[in-house]
Parts: structure tokens; sequence; C-alpha cells
């Protein structure tokens, strides 16, 4: 555990809500480890993007590619939630493993994050 490596990719795309207004849609992919190693990457990540995103704007938290989450990964996520809701915006998960679910099972929080399929 935390010997691995990680990549935080954030790519932004439109995205259309009902009735024909814009709604921003980013999306950071992680790629790898997400351990004590590399959550600041991903805590850095979110909230650069809370911070300069209009809102409302959703966050999706592409897993599809990470291999393994620790709690320190987790705390990344839950903090960068809670800084999105605070300026109005959503944050989902795409594709967590089955380990990544697992957590969340554990620790109570798996009701906090909408869950999605990978994002192409």
């Amino acid at each position: 555990m935390g010997s691995g490596s990680s990549l935080i990719e954030v790519v932004q795309a439109e995205r259309q809500q009902e009735g024909g207004t814009g709604r921003r849609r980013f999306v950071i992919r992680v790629t790898g480890e997400l351990d004590i190693n590399h959550a600041g990457d991903l805590r850095d990540a979110l909230h650069t993007l809370v911070a300069g995103a209009e809102a409302p704007a959703e966050i999706v938290v592409d897993l599809s590619n990470s291999s393994f989450c620790d709690s320190s990964g987790l705390n990344a996520l839950l903090d960068g939630r809670l800084a999105a809701l605070e300026r109005g915006h959503t944050v989902s998960l795409a594709a967590p493993s089955h380990q990544m679910l697992r957590l969340l099972d554990l620790t109570g929080t798996i009701d906090l994050f909408p869950v999605g399929p990978a994002v192409d």
C-alpha cells in the first residue's frame, strides 16, 4: 500500500440540462492508487474546481482506473464533497471498484455520493 503511482487528470465538458440551460460538468480521472501518497493531489484538484467553477457544476470523480483507495483517499473525497456542496456543486463517483464501494459501505458514506458508470 502506498507504493503505487497515481495520476489525477481534470477534464471539462459541457452538458445540457433539461430546458436547454447549460451546466458545466467536470471530470476528475483518477488512475492508480488513491492512498496517503496521492490523496492530496485529488484534494487539490477538487478544491481548485470548486473554487473556480460557476455554480451549479457537476463534478464527477472517475475511478474506473483506480486500483485502491484508503482512508486518506476517502477523506479527500469527503472534504471535496463538502466544499462543493457549500458552493452549490455536486460530486459523484463514476465506476468505483468493489473495494471502494466496500470502503464507502463500511464507513457509512455510501449514500453521500451518487454512483454511475465510467465516463467516456
